[in-house]
C-alpha cells in the first residue's frame, strides 16, 4: 500500500507539473473533435469514450516504456531517444489523419478490436494515448529511481510494477479531467459542431506542432521546465520520503509513522529504537578485509555492535562519509565494534572486485567489505540509498537507521551507547573529531552523462544528444542554470561518454564548491574556469576527480573540461 500511495501521489503531482503542459492542447482538441459526434433522440451526444481511450493508451504505453524501454533499447543497440522518436512519428501520423480522414481510417484499422457504437474515432484516440505515453516518459522522474534500482538488480519485481502502474494512473487522472473539460466546453459551444472540419484540421496541426516541439533538438518541454518554476518540486520530494519504509519483520513501518506507542524506526530519529531483527547477509559475491577473505555472518558477530554501511566506491556522498567510518572503526574495534561495508554497485565498472579493492585501499578502508553485486542484501534490507547505515546491537537487533550524509555526531553517540551496553565498564576513548564536509548550500543535481540516465532537458549542444559516435559544438550563448554541453567528437553509450578526438570537451554550469567528474582511463583533463587553466592526470579504473581548484569556495560558475582521447566520463557530482 505504501508503494501504491507513493506512486499514485507522485503521478498526480506530475500530471499538474510544468513537464506536462505541452500535452494539454492536444488533450483539449482530442475532446473538442469528439463534440461533433451524432446526437441521440434525447438530444445528447452519443458514444463519448474517446477521452477515456486516449488516457488508457497513455497509461499502457507510459508504463511499458518506463519499465521495459531502456532494456529493449540496450538489447537492440538503439539510442535512448528512440522512445521519444516513436511517439513523435505517431503524433505526426495522427495529426495527418485528423487533417485527411481517409488516412485516419488506415491508421485505425490495427485497433479495430476496440468496440464502438458510432464511428467517432475512438480507435484513433487509443493510438493517440500510446503516442503521448511514449513522448512523456521523461516526466516519470519520481518513479524512474525505483526502476533504475530494479534494472541494476536485473529484475522487475511486483513492487516495481505496481508503483509504475500507480504512477501512470495518477498522471492519467488530471489529464483525463482536462480532456473531459475540453469536451464539455466544446459541446457547449455550437461553433464546435458547426465547424467540425475546421476543428479536426486545427487538432491535426496542434498534434504535428507538439511532435515538432518535443524533438530533442528543440526540446520545448525542457525549455518550459527552465522558465517555469516547478511548483510541484517540494511536494514531489515529500512524497518520495513516504517511500522510506524501514524496520524488519513485525517492526516494519513507514518512515515518519508511529508503531504503537513506540517511535518508528525512521532515519530522522536520533535515539535508539527497536527496528526488528537484522536480515542476514545474502547473495554476497566476495569478501575483503576478513580473515583470509572468508565470508562472515551476522550470527558470528553476535555479542558485537555492528554498523552495516551500504556504499558504492565512486559515490561522492559515500566518499565523504568514509573518513567518519574509518575513524569509528579505528577507535572502537578493540571494544567489540565492527563495520561491514556492503558494496552495491551503481555502474558496471563497480562490479569489478579489483576496482572495489583498489578504491578501498586508496580510501583507507580496513573494515570488512562484502560485494553485493546482485543487490540481494540490499533488497533484504529494503534499502534505497547510497550511503545508508544500519546500526545493530549485540543481540542482532537493528537499533538505528541513517540515510545519506551528516549527523555523524549523533550516530557516534549511539555507537558508544551500544558498545557500553554490550560491554559494561568499558573505558572508551574520546569521541572522534573528523570534519563534517556534508554540503549545506544549494548544489547542482547529479548529472549523468551516459544515454541511459542523462538529463537531456539540460543538454545545450545545438546538434542534440545522440547515442553513438558524433561531432558536437558548444552553443553560441551562455549556458543556462545547471546546463551542460559537448564539443568535439564523442562516443555515447548507455553509461558513459568517451572522448573520440577533435578536442573533446564538456562545458558545465554549476553551483557548488567542488565539481567531481567520474572518469576512467589513462590521459589528462584540461580544466578551464575563472581561476585559469590547469591539467589533471587520470590513470586507472573510473573514479571521481575534483576538477575545480581547491580553496575556491562556493561558486556559481562555468567550467570547461577537455578530455584526452580514450578517457571515459560517467557523471558529475557536486560538493
Amino acid at each position: 500500500m505504501g508503494l501504491l500511495l507513493v506512486g499514485f501521489i507522485g503521478g498526480l503531482l506530475t500530471g499538474i507539473s510544468p513537464c506536462i503542459i505541452p500535452v494539454l492542447p492536444v488533450l483539449f482538441f482530442s475532446g473538442g473533435t469528439e463534440a461533433a459526434r451524432p446526437l441521440t433522440k434525447s438530444g445528447k451526444p452519443s458514444g463519448g469514450r474517446r477521452p477515456y481511450l486516449v488516457i488508457l493508451g497513455l497509461v499502457i504505453s507510459f508504463s511499458f516504456f518506463t519499465l521495459a524501454g531502456s532494456f529493449l533499447l540496450s538489447l537492440l543497440h538503439l539510442p535512448q531517444e528512440t522512445i521519444i522518436w516513436i511517439g513523435i512519428v505517431f503524433l505526426v501520423l495522427i495529426g495527418v489523419g485528423q487533417i485527411v480522414p481517409r488516412f485516419q481510417h488506415i491508421l485505425e484499422k490495427p485497433f479495430a478490436w476496440i468496440p464502438q457504437r458510432q464511428a467517432t474515432g475512438d480507435h484513433g484516440g487509443f493510438l493517440l494515448g500510446i503516442a503521448l505515453g511514449a513522448v512523456f516518459v521523461p516526466c516519470a522522474g519520481p518513479v524512474l529511481a525505483v526502476v533504475a534500482v530494479a534494472g541494476a538488480k536485473g529484475t522487475v519485481s511486483a513492487d516495481t510494477l505496481l508503483e509504475t502502474l500507480a504512477f501512470a494512473i495518477g498522471v492519467a487522472i488530471p489529464l483525463l479531467a482536462f480532456a473531459l473539460a475540453g469536451r464539455t466546453l466544446a459541446e457547449s459551444l455550437k461553433a464546435f459542431r458547426r465547424h467540425q472540419r475546421g476543428i479536426r484540421i486545427t487538432a491535426g496541426v496542434v498534434m504535428i506542432a507538439l511532435a515538432a516541439a518535443v524533438v530533442p533538438l528543440y526540446n520545448v518541454p525542457g525549455f518550459l521546465l527552465q522558465v517555469i518554476p516547478d511548483y510541484t518540486k517540494n511536494l514531489q520530494a515529500a512524497t518520495a520520503g513516504l517511500n522510506s519504509t524501514v524496520g524488519f519483520g513485525d517492526k516494519k513501518t513507514e518512515a515518519g509513522a508511529k508503531s504503537g506507542s513506540s517511535t518508528a524506526c525512521a532515519p530522522e530519529v536520533s535515539t535508539l529504537v527497536d527496528c526488528g531483527t537484522a536480515p542476514a547477509f545474502v547473495g554476497i559475491d566476495q569478501w575483503f578485509n576478513t580473515a583470509n577473505d572468508k565470508p562472515i555472518t551476522l550470527k558470528s558477530l553476535r555479542g558485537k555492535v555492528v554498523l552495516i554501511d551500504f556504499w558504492a566506491y565512486s559515490c561522492i556522498n559515500c566518499q565523504r562519509s568514509t573518513p567518519h567510518l574509518n575513524a569509528w572503526y579505528k577507535s572502537y574495534a578493540k571494544d567489540g565494534f565492527v563495520i561491514v561495508g556492503v558494496h552495491a554497485p551503481e555502474y558496471a565498472f563497480e562490479h569489478d572486485p579489483a576496482n572495489v579493492l583498489a578504491s578501498a585501499k586508496q580510501q583507507g578502508i580496513k573494515y570488512p567489505i562484502a560485494l553485493d553485486n546482485e543487490f540481494d542484501t540490499w533488497t533484504a534490507y529494503g534499502n534505497q540509498y547510497w550511503p545508508a547505515e544500519y546500526l545493530i546491537d549485540a543481540t542482532g537487533q537493528v537499533r538505528h537507521v541513517s540515510f545519506g550524509e551528516g549527523n555523524y555526531g549523533s550516530t557516534e553517540k549511539l555507537i558508544r551507547t551500544l558498545v557500553t551496553d554490550a560491554k559494561p565498564g568499558v573505558s572508551l576513548p574520546k569521541a572522534t573529531d573528523v570534519p563534517d564536509t556534508t554540503p549545506t548550500k544549494t548544489l547542482t543535481p547529479e548529472t549523468y552523462l551516459g544515454s541511459e540516465r542523462a538529463p537531456t532537458t539540460s543538454f545545450s549542444s545545438p546538434s542534440g544528444y545522440q547515442t553513438g559516435t558524433g561531432h558536437y559544438a558548444f552553443p553560441s550563448g551562455a549556458l543556462g542554470q545547471d546546463d551542460y554541453a559537448f564539443s568535439g567528437n564523442w562516443t555515447v553509450t548507455g553509461e558513459s561518454i568517451t572522448a573520440a578526438g577533435g578536442k573533446s570537451a564538456i562545458r558545465l554550469h554549476y553551483q557548488g564548491s567542488h565539481v567531481y567528474l567520474n572518469v576512467g582511463g589513462t590521459g589528462t583533463l584540461t580544466v578551464t574556469d575563472s581561476a585559469g587553466t590547469r591539467t589533471i592526470p587520470v590513470s586507472g579504473p573510473p573514479d571521481i576527480h575534483d576538477v575545480l581548484k581547491a580553496g575556491g569556495g562556493y561558486r556559481d560558475g562555468t567550467v570547461t573540461i577537455t578530455l584526452s582521447p580514450g578517457l571515459a566520463a560517467y557523471s558529475f557530482t557536486f560538493g
